[in-house]
């Protein structure tokens, strides 16, 4: 068989095993080998290396879509600045993610606006990224969801989305009201991951209110019980970015304000 026909076997081969990859970059990484005298082996790696890499980043992709984060935003592109009182050093130990290896919860509390549904997105899209399912969701969508599904009778496979992902991220607790189906959906949700997975919860209502939040004092104090167990709570309280962005007009060379 001659060198042409070879390759042409090889590609097909590869293809076939769904090897997209390593199929598309043969032809390269064979003419790279030529050129710098590389051995049979270090083209195999090579090959199954990028394989490997393609594999990695099309999964990450298949994660993020899954965990549903409303927008993609980072621990980078955070401004600590804006916030002097946030303490640097609790946000960089959350960064390692060691929180999810260990099962701890994290609850970010303050005002509107001040970066709480930022910081949790950012560190849930770092887990995702890392390896971890993580899955977002707002709390009064969680409670419409299971409370929609009981109706149908399929509560308990729903639950399954909240309770099985290594993160869970519940945005926005105390915006709206819950009633008493509504706040037993989220202690179920909180019950079962116990000691089992990490929840990241944001709030615009200190602990005390929480009996307001959920009508009902007794579940609040048992859900507030299971997540400050093993948690680390950050209250910030500072200035509102978005006030900040209508407040910070820069003009454009040649053309209209533009708010950042």
């Amino acid at each position: 068989m001659n060198e042409a026909s070879s390759y042409q076997r090889l590609r097909e081969h590869l293809t076939y095993l769904k090897l997209d990859t390593a199929a598309e970059n043969l032809s390269p990484e064979l003419d790279r080998a030529t050129k710098e005298k590389l051995s049979a082996t270090q083209v195999l790696e090579r090959l199954l290396e990028l394989e490997v890499e393609a594999t990695q980043a099309r999964r990450q992709r298949g994660r993020l879509r899954w965990a549903r984060y409303p927008v993609h935003k980072t621990l980078a592109d955070f401004d600590f600045d804006f916030q002097p009182n946030l303490d640097r050093k609790v946000v960089a130990e959350l960064s390692t993610l060691r929180f999810v290896e260990d099962h701890r919860n994290v609850i970010l509390l303050g005002p509107p606006g001040v970066g709480k549904t930022h910081l949790a997105i950012a560190l849930g899209v770092a887990a995702t990224e890392a390896g971890y399912r993580t899955y977002f969701t707002s709390a009064s969508d969680l409670a419409q969801t299971l409370q929609a599904a009981h109706l149908e009778g399929l509560a308990q496979l729903k639950l399954r989305t909240y309770t099985q992902p290594s993160l869970l991220v519940i945005d926005e607790l105390g915006y709206l009201p819950l009633d008493q189906a509504s706040a037993n959906w989220i202690f179920q949700v909180v019950s079962r991951r116990y000691d089992r997975g990490s929840v990241i919860l944001t709030s615009n209502r200190g602990f005390s209110d929480w009996g307001q939040v959920f009508a009902d004092q007794v579940v609040a104090g048992a859900i507030v019980d299971r997540l400050l167990h093993d948690a680390t709570v950050l209250n910030i309280r500072g200035h509102s970015y978005r006030m900040r962005a209508h407040q910070e007009p820069t003009t454009r060379k040649g053309g209209p304000a533009v708010i950042r």
